[in-house]
């Protein structure tokens, strides 16, 4: 493994943003593997797009090896800018950074361990795993959490502790030929339906620490969000007989 991909869905991010990729660049990857940083701004309305644009003109100290910035000309939503920056992804693997600072970059290397010892395709970090600080917040929510795995897992017949984790590390070769629709936040658990589906994957997870922020800080997922998981955990697990996997024809540009 030579190069991991980071791809950062960026909507109206413009407090936070340059302070996650502060703490990107600061992070040395184990096996001296490359960082290719693929931002996806989906049509922010605020000053994202040029706190963005001033960080890369000024910083010389980057030990980010690659610089993609995408911008979405109209709001698609989160799980869209995901799908633009997996098809733009050139390393072996890649993970999902929000852009808020929810989860800690000085993480990776966790969850690349099982990779670079070649036991791992995929790899989850769970926020209810091992003894990583938690911010607590709401009840409901790590409820409803819960809820959520429990019956994606009665779907896919794994036993992950964590479904709707932000973070996830696919090999990109994978990823990248999986047919995903979902363009909200229904791509958490509509990729691990399909993830689940592909022949021989090897999936594991980890524990992570998480510093979630409260709806007045930024949060952006809601009730209505928690429905459309129910929804997409039904439709990709009883109904999804499509052939998940496709071919692709790409080129890339690094």
């Amino acid at each position: 493994m030579n190069r991991l991909s980071i791809i950062i869905p960026a909507y109206n991010e413009e407090k936070t943003i340059a302070l996650i990729l502060d703490r990107i660049n600061e992070v040395k990857l184990i096996r001296n593997i490359e960082k290719e940083v693929i931002i996806v701004n989906d049509c922010s309305t605020d000053k994202t797009e040029p706190v963005i644009q001033n960080y890369i003109a000024n910083r010389e100290d980057l030990s980010i090896n690659y610089f993609k910035y995408i911008k979405h000309d109209i709001n698609q939503g989160k799980g869209a800018a995901i799908h633009t920056g997996i098809a733009q992804a050139t390393g072996e693997y890649l993970l999902v950074q929000d852009a808020d600072l929810e989860y800690d970059p000085g993480e990776y290397n966790t969850l690349l361990k099982p990779i670079v010892l070649g036991s791992a395709d995929v790899v989850y970090g769970s926020r209810f795993m091992g003894g990583n600080p938690h911010r607590i917040l709401f009840f409901w929510h790590s409820i409803g959490n819960r809820f959520l795995t429990f019956l994606s897992n009665m779907f896919t017949n794994l036993n992950l502790t964590d479904m709707e984790t932000g973070y996830k590390m696919f090999r990109t070769d994978i990823i990248q030929r999986i047919n995903l629709k979902e363009r909200r936040f229904g791509f958490e658990p509509e990729v691990t339906a399909k993830i689940s589906m592909v022949p021989g994957v090897r999936i594991y997870e980890v524990g992570i620490s998480y510093y979630g922020r409260t709806f007045a800080e930024g949060k952006k997922i809601g009730w209505k969000d928690g429905f459309r998981a129910i929804f997409c955990i039904i439709k990709y697990g009883l109904f999804n007989n499509e052939i998940v996997i496709k071919e692709i024809k790409k080129t890339y540009d690094v």
